[in-house]
This record gives C-alpha cells, structure tokens and sequence, in this order.
C-alpha cells in the first residue's frame, strides 16, 4: 500500500517550506493569519531563532531538544522534524513536529489539565458513613 503524500491546502510540504511568509499566511485559518501578520513577538522570534539552530545540530548529529514555556506559538513548516519541549504547567512535555501539526497551537499537544477520576468514597465522606463500625 503506498504512503499518502501530505498536502496542506493543496500545497506539498516542499512548496510550503519554499513558500514565503506572506503567501503561507493566506494559507492558514483566520485567528492565526491574524496572529502572524501583527508580527512575532521577542519570545517567539527567540524560539524560532534555537529551532533553527537546534536544526543545525541536528544535522551535524547532535540530538537535543528545545524546552519551551511558549504555547501560543503557531507551528510554522520550518519547525518540522523538530523534537520540542512544551511546558504544561508542571513538566516539559515533549513534542515532535510532524507535517499534520502545521497551523496549530504548540500548546494543543502538550495538555496543562489532565481528566479527572475520582475513586471510591471511603469512611467519613458522608455523615451517616461516620458511625458504621470498621468490623
């Protein structure tokens, strides 16, 4: 069975990496076009910057991951293939890129709250569960 080739908006990945900025903001949904034309802010011009240069080492053979607290940042082609690290709150959750993500939060896969399953009631939860003897 052969592979499906990614297209994102009927562009291959190696069209969207070639692609400008401008032409891949027209390509993306209209919060985060928005969001990219007012501009990077410092913070995620700075990750970018150490996704570039993690990409480098990367080629060299070095392997390691860029640790972020920045969740809002839009996931661009350039970051694809690179191993991150999303802070949730408590941990740094770690996060490959893959061609799928592209246009999406970074905090979309890296969960800050985690479902919540209660156990069993146990003694003195209720009033009249304080009087039953233990035997």
């Amino acid at each position: 069975m052969a592979k499906k080739e990614f297209s994102f908006m009927g562009n291959s990945l190696e069209q969207m990496e070639k692609m400008s900025m401008e032409k891949l903001i027209e390509l993306l949904p209209s919060r985060q076009r928005r969001s990219l034309k007012r501009g990077l802010p410092l913070r995620q011009k700075k990750l970018l910057k150490n996704i570039r240069d993690s990409k480098k080492e990367m080629e060299a053979g070095k392997k390691n991951a860029v640790k972020t607290h920045c969740r809002d940042m839009i996931v661009l082609p350039e970051m694809i293939g690179v191993t991150l690290g999303v802070y949730n709150g408590k941990e740094f959750i770690a996060v490959e890129i893959t061609p799928e993500m592209v246009g999406h939060y970074l905090g979309e896969f890296a969960p800050s709250r985690r479902r919540v399953s209660h156990g069993a009631p146990g003694v003195g939860s209720t009033k009249s569960s304080q009087y039953v003897p233990l035997r």
